[in-house]
């Protein structure tokens, strides 16, 4: 049994705030040809800045309630086209250089104690500290984001800190529910062993329209669903766990078959052809797997990879059926630097027999088409070093390297530098 004198006091409310600011610059590249959807050839400069309450109290015991008001501001690159994995988990949350504040979260958490051997939860965002059973249930419902609860990884999931590139935030191909900011409305229930397992369920909504911003609530009708089982284990003395994420959207969405044969049958008209073809509801499915592994205490690896059915247009995320990142995050210890973390990763994108032949025959889809498309993956490095600065402030400088960006052979290489300052208080 610990000590008592070691563990945490309760809160009973929690007020703290974050906020980050990123900039990227993209020198000019090459490129044999354009189309609507193209990221530009230009140089251009990019930037996002966001700041966030997470305030919270316990209505009653075991309860908690989180309502996180954010202000946003940024710019991307072009029109926020042209790229798979996107460089910035932060640019869809921002919509031009006038600040605007929305409500990003408004849940209710409740864990129900199960019994078995109590654990410490250490204060963080959203999070109060406190302790619970190692066996327990919780329900987090309201308006939230998936990625709150499902596909975590303790080296590659948090752009604000971590690497910054979406395909390390989760799957490129996990299509998630959500509106165009990356929250929705809906419920996870997760089941915590005392063994480690955890088991996670869950159902989102999504947007009214695929890639936008109102949301459909219509959860019973329209949903994103999803199904985690996790499992922690040792490796020669190090901890690591493996995840398995299993998710299933059914929306309004249009068959890249079925907008291939209107577009060859109006040769000459509106290359996005989706809007003609939304005519019912369909399914879109995925399956992944995600690894963290530490190697020793310093030093941690992951891995993710995820395979989607790619017959359907993207209906909440980015343009990928398949994604695969892998890297290290090494923590500054060994230099006298504990706050500082180096990280390398290294991507790799694909896309379905079915969305090649749609851009190949000059298709647009939301977030590329180049007019023709000569298909190989996009291929993406992405390093980082995390400067500590004292407390929970930090600057990040970040370098990406796509090769084949939107999956173009005949475009690219692309190069993107960054520069990111994050204060949590």
């Amino acid at each position: 049994m610990a000590d008592a004198a070691l563990l945490p006091e309760q809160e009973s409310w929690t007020a703290r705030f974050q906020t980050t600011y990123v900039w990227q610059h993209k020198p000019s590249f090459n490129a044999a040809y354009s189309g609507p959807n193209s990221l530009p050839t230009a140089a251009e400069n990019s930037y996002t800045f966001t700041a966030t309450a997470h305030l919270g109290f316990r209505p009653w015991e075991n309860g908690e309630l989180y309502f996180n008001p954010e202000m946003t501001q940024g710019v991307p690159f072009g029109n926020l086209t042209g790229i798979g994995g996107f460089y910035n988990g932060e640019i869809t949350r921002t919509a031009g250089t006038s600040p605007k504040i929305y409500r990003q979260r408004l849940f209710l958490r409740q864990t129900w104690n199960l019994g078995g051997e109590r654990e410490k939860v250490e204060a963080d965002l959203n999070q109060m500290a406190g302790l619970v059973d190692k066996n327990r249930v919780v329900l987090t419902a309201g308006n939230f984001s998936t990625l709150d609860v499902f596909d975590d990884n303790a080296y590659a999931k948090d752009p604000r800190t971590q690497f910054m590139n979406w395909g390390n935030m989760t799957h490129a191909a996990y299509d998630y529910a959500a509106d165009a900011r990356g929250f929705g409305w809906g419920f996870a229930l997760e089941w915590y062993r005392e063994d480690g397992w955890v088991f996670r369920l869950g159902r989102m909504t999504g947007p009214r329209e695929p890639n936008m911003l109102p949301v459909d609530r219509a959860i019973g009708k329209h949903y994103g669903d999803q199904v985690e089982v996790e499992r922690p284990h040792e490796l020669f003395g190090q901890p690591g766990k493996v995840r398995v994420l299993a998710w299933r959207n059914r929306a309004n969405l249009a068959r890249y078959q079925d907008a291939l044969d209107y577009l060859r049958a109006h040769p000459g008209g509106d290359p996005q052809t989706f809007f003609q073809v939304r005519n019912g509801e369909k399914i879109k499915y995925g399956l992944g797997i995600n690894v963290e592994q530490a190697i020793n205490e310093d030093l941690g690896a992951f891995l993710r990879a995820m395979q989607a059915d790619g017959r359907t247009e993207t209906y909440a995320f980015t343009e990928a059926d398949g994604s695969f990142s892998t890297g290290l995050a090494l923590k500054g210890s060994r230099w006298g630097r504990a706050q500082d973390t180096v990280g390398l990763a290294w991507l790799r994108n694909t896309l379905s027999r079915e969305r090649r032949q749609f851009l190949e025959a000059g298709g647009i889809s939301f977030f590329i088409g180049d007019g023709r498309l000569n298909y190989r993956p996009e291929a993406i490095t992405e390093a980082y070093y995390s400067l500590g600065l004292g407390g929970n402030t930090s600057i990040t400088l970040d370098y990406q390297h796509y090769r084949n960006p939107a999956y173009n052979a005949d475009r690219g290489p692309v190069n993107v530098f960054g520069l990111r300052l994050h204060g949590e208080f």
